[in-house]
């Protein structure tokens, strides 16, 4: 078996350069050169997983296939490789320290002083190298969060030099992104913040091997002269990015770049052919020359930041090139829309999606919104919380149960007709207790969900806590809306749909985090088309 091969991926001067998509694209490249490629994420934080954060703090919190709770940079891995990750992939402090102190508390340490290092740094490296030892790949990428110099990253810093010289020469290499600033009133880039980044890398006692230079402007042959001399790599291996129109296009700049393939010359590793990078090409022209226009509303409440919503917001991307088609999102926090104002608000929009959630604020807007779409026949799709919403209205608008609600929000109501699971009700503990990961759903034959998907059983990701109440399927069946999608094994309810509507469906899944720019998902596809189909009328 050959040597598994490791690059590491730091930052420098500022955070939010873009790390994950740069590992992303990297991956991409070696990917299409015929390298099995993962990637994995280093958190210093101390939460043992995203999952408790508020998103405002971290963005979406982004759900994997075993259920873990992860941070949103694995979902720009899977949306560009289009292979699954998992729990291995995404590492936080939090989760060290809780391994290490849980092995102490066992007694491993046989009365050794359990310390930073070598303790804490050896679980780093061990789970540095998880993937790598499994036979799976040939190289695996780690990206390092947050910013070199901070104190929380130093362990990790730590980790990647020991790790860097204990597996040789040509096995391991060390990619530092910075931020070349552009000033104005002086009128040129500037190199000082990242000789000072690589000089504080250096300190740890790590040399960069590869610089790549976030800018908004192009660095001239001079500048990387430079950059190579005062940061000691080669000058081929200062890789510039440039800003770009979408993130799909990075990996064709990095490819320009030649980040590829000084990577791989470093690792002593054959370029074999060039990247094969067709389905890629194919979707980006796509992307770029669309031949519709549809306005998509996304009711939510943590609109104000894109980060949240972010694998709904890249799922219509991957959908919108499907159908030749740009997709406008017009985002719509849930807290402003009434009764009053859902028609100004809604009433030119070819589609709405009811993101999900947590908690009651802005619960109100999202069942006025759903009323609305359903009453006017516009397109509608309700993800999660969205579905819940979609339940309790029509509970109270078409049965008539006029305090129809989840226990979540209301847990005095006569009609919950969404509630707690049994299991879930004596769980005191809220960090990874969910119903999370994939799970089976089996679909009914002609029925809305049937055509979208075109198979009898589907496996789609969780991230919930309450579900469709099972006491109220029949009554709300009769009055029309059906249950079209249900978990073989619980039967819980997965998918509910009007059969008189254009385009009227909610899932209790998260189906956004699946999407790839392969195989974007089938939901999100015939969404867009029936966006479409509803502006042309």
């Amino acid at each position: 078996m050959n040597q598994t091969k490791y690059i590491f991926v730091t930052g420098g001067v500022t955070s939010s350069l873009g790390k994950g998509i740069i590992a992303a694209s990297l991956a991409k490249l070696l990917q299409g050169r015929g390298y099995r490629t993962t990637i994995q994420k280093f958190d210093p934080y101390i939460n043992v997983d995203p999952g408790t954060l508020n998103p405002y703090e971290h963005g979406e919190c982004y759900v994997t296939d075993d259920g873990a709770e992860t941070d949103l940079d694995l979902g720009h891995y899977e949306r560009f490789l289009n292979v699954p990750t998992s729990q291995a992939n995404n590492v936080t402090t939090g989760r060290v320290y809780l391994s290490v102190i849980e092995k102490e508390r066992r007694g491993e340490f046989l009365g050794k002083t359990v310390q930073v290092v070598p303790h804490i740094t050896n679980e780093i490296k061990d789970r540095m190298q998880l993937l790598g030892k499994s036979g799976d790949f040939d190289i695996v990428i780690t990206e390092i969060g947050g910013t070199v110099g901070d104190i929380e990253s130093l362990p990790y810093i730590e980790s990647v030099r020991q790790l860097v010289w204990e597996l040789g020469e040509g096995n391991g290499l060390v990619i530092h992104l910075t931020l070349v600033p552009y000033l104005a009133a002086a009128g040129e880039l500037k190199t000082k913040p990242t000789q000072h980044s690589v000089k504080m890398l250096m300190q740890s006692g790590i040399k960069a091997d590869i610089l790549v230079c976030r800018t908004e402007h192009e660095i001239s042959q001079d500048l990387r002269q430079k950059l190579a001399l005062f940061c000691n790599v080669k000058k081929e291996a200062v890789i510039q990015s440039i800003d770009a129109s979408t993130i799909y296009e990075v990996p064709n700049l990095m490819l320009e770049e030649g980040l590829d393939v000084v990577a791989l010359n470093k690792l002593n590793l054959p370029k074999k052919a060039a990247p094969d990078l067709k389905i890629w090409n194919t979707f980006l022209k796509r992307l770029k020359n669309p031949k519709h226009t549809v306005t998509i509303g996304l009711v939510g409440k943590y609109v104000e930041m894109q980060d949240c919503y972010k694998s709904i917001l890249e799922a219509f991307i991957h959908a919108g090139a499907t159908n030749e088609t740009k997709v406008n999102i017009v985002s719509i926090h849930s807290e402003h829309i009434t009764n009053e104002n859902v028609e100004e608000k809604l009433g030119s929009l070819d589609g709405v999606l009811v993101a999900p959630g947590f908690g009651e604020r802005g619960i109100e807007g999202k069942i006025a919104a759903v009323r609305y779409v359903r009453e006017n026949n516009i397109p509608f799709v309700g993800i999660c919380l969205g579905m819940q919403m979609a339940i309790i209205e029509y509970a109270r608008t078409v049965l008539g149960y006029a305090d129809a609600n989840s226990t979540e929000m209301n847990e005095n109501t006569t009609n919950p007709v969404v509630d707690l699971m049994e299991a879930q009700k004596t769980i005191t503990d809220k960090g990874g207790t969910m119903r999370l990961g994939a799970w089976k759903c089996t679909i009914k034959e002609g029925s809305l969900a049937h055509t979208i998907y075109g198979e009898n059983t589907i496996s789609e990701r969780h991230r919930h806590r309450y579900e469709y109440n099972n006491k109220y399927v029949a009554e709300l069946e009769k009055a029309g809306l059906i249950a079209s999608g249900v978990n073989p094994d619980t039967k819980l309810v997965e998918i509910v749909e009007l059969q008189n509507h254009p385009f009227f469906i909610g899932v209790q899944y998260h189906p956004e985090y699946k999407s790839t720019v392969d195989s974007p998902h089938p939901l999100f596809v015939s969404f867009v088309a029936a966006a479409v189909a509803h502006h042309k009328k």
